[in-house]
């Protein structure tokens, strides 16, 4: 049935995306209606979201990592940096500090990882922004690149926030103890990222160039690599999606464009397994999601998607050339998706089950909210930017 729903999508793909239905509102309500329906099993539910989960996480990290030109980033656009580096964790720390006026009977500690979860945004709830000609260039690319980085980026935080929170919970093992393991995850993941990345960068190089491969063995390559940090940085102790993600950024910048298939894959396959995890999370997360929002969670939401990381963003870029309007606009379009709920359904295995389903109904709330506000807005106001910043040049050079 999903399959046959994919089909029917493609045939409308081109047509509904210049309206303000888009691809995570089409999954995300399919999956619903699968859920009340009754599709499938509570256990094969539960077993399908956290495979597909876990698989889409690996997959996305390293191909979103692999995707970033470490020399063009430093050198041509500061704007991304900025926004990573300085308004991420700024968006943590503003939504930490909102969270505890909302939640103020949580822990502050849970209330930051809250805040961390929700931080990483999503490219394509902005699909009609970036692909959106009419939207300068710089615009478009601060954009992917700072939705490219940010979840791989956000992840030592929220393991930091999730190790400090299991300890402080924990009556037998000391914080010490937490944090040196959080500590561990975070610098093995990075170093099986990095030998895995570098190693594999240059084996790919020399087989190209003595004409030992092609574009279809390639691809495979690619996806066992993928699947090899993770696994590698496991076994060895550390976290396994930061290894995917630093070794995606490695060897990325390592092949810098030949290979293919991480373009073509990102493009075709991979919409596949994105509108796969959006199915999952309305099939087997949302309507418990939605069964427990409360005015609270839901006020929390909008204001961390109308202030928080608005206001983060526009802190990050003050001293910059860029008009109010730019800043705004970057600041309004960091929609929460896969990540957000990824991260979430991740993280919340470690937690008691009380906190657990508090992050998860915050986290997938904050996703179904995200998708319309943000999937509703960005043709309309892509348009819209597109047109102002137009007349604004042609005002600045008369």
């Amino acid at each position: 049935m999903l399959l046959f729903c994919v089909s029917g999508y493609t045939m409308l793909a081109k047509r509904l995306s210049t309206t303000v239905i888009t691809a995570p509102i089409v999954f995300i309500t399919i999956g619903l209606i699968f859920s009340y329906v009754g599709f499938f099993t509570d256990i094969e539910t539960e077993e399908t979201i956290h495979l597909v989960a876990e698989i889409a996480l690996i997959i996305l990290l390293f191909l979103d990592a692999s995707q970033i030109n470490l020399k063009r980033l430093k050198y041509r656009n500061s704007w991304p940096l900025r926004m990573l580096l300085i308004g991420l964790p700024l968006c943590v720390a503003i939504g930490t500090g909102v969270g505890l006026l909302f939640f103020p009977e949580w822990p502050w500690v849970f209330v930051a990882l809250v805040a961390a979860v929700l931080a990483p945004t999503d490219a394509a709830l902005g699909e009609a922004v970036i692909q959106n000609k009419a939207v300068p260039v710089n615009t478009r690319q601060t954009l992917t690149v700072e939705s490219g980085l940010n979840d791989g980026l956000a992840l030592p935080f929220i393991l930091f926030f999730a190790a400090l929170f299991v300890a402080s919970s924990a009556e037998d093992t000391s914080t010490v103890h937490w944090l040196i393991f959080g500590g561990s995850q975070v610098l093995i993941g990075i170093a099986v990222g990095v030998a895995m990345g570098w190693t594999s960068g240059k084996l790919f190089l020399f087989a190209e160039s003595k004409n030992l491969t092609s574009n279809v063995y390639e691809g495979i390559g690619v996806l066992a690599l993928t699947g090899t940090s993770y696994l590698s940085a496991t076994i060895m102790g550390g976290n396994g999606f930061i290894s995917a993600f630093i070794a995606g950024l490695v060897f990325g910048n390592q092949v810098k464009g030949h290979c293919r298939f991480i373009y073509q894959f990102t493009e075709t396959e991979g919409q596949l397994l994105v509108w796969s995890a959006f199915t999952a999370i309305g099939l087997g997360l949302l309507p418990e999601a939605l069964h427990h929002i409360t005015w609270d969670i839901a006020l929390y939401i909008l204001v961390s998607l109308f202030f928080v990381r608005p206001l983060a963003i526009y802190l990050s870029l003050l001293g910059t050339k860029m008009p109010l309007v730019s800043k705004l606009f970057l600041g309004w379009f960091g929609p929460r998706g896969l990540a957000t709920a990824l991260f979430a359904l991740v993280v919340s295995k470690d937690l008691m089950s009380e906190y657990s389903h508090s992050l998860l109904v915050v986290s997938i709330n904050a996703v179904w909210i995200s998708a319309l506000l943000h999937g509703m807005s960005a043709a309309p106001l892509g348009r819209w930017y597109g047109n102002y910043m137009l007349k604004f040049k042609q005002k600045k050079h008369n």
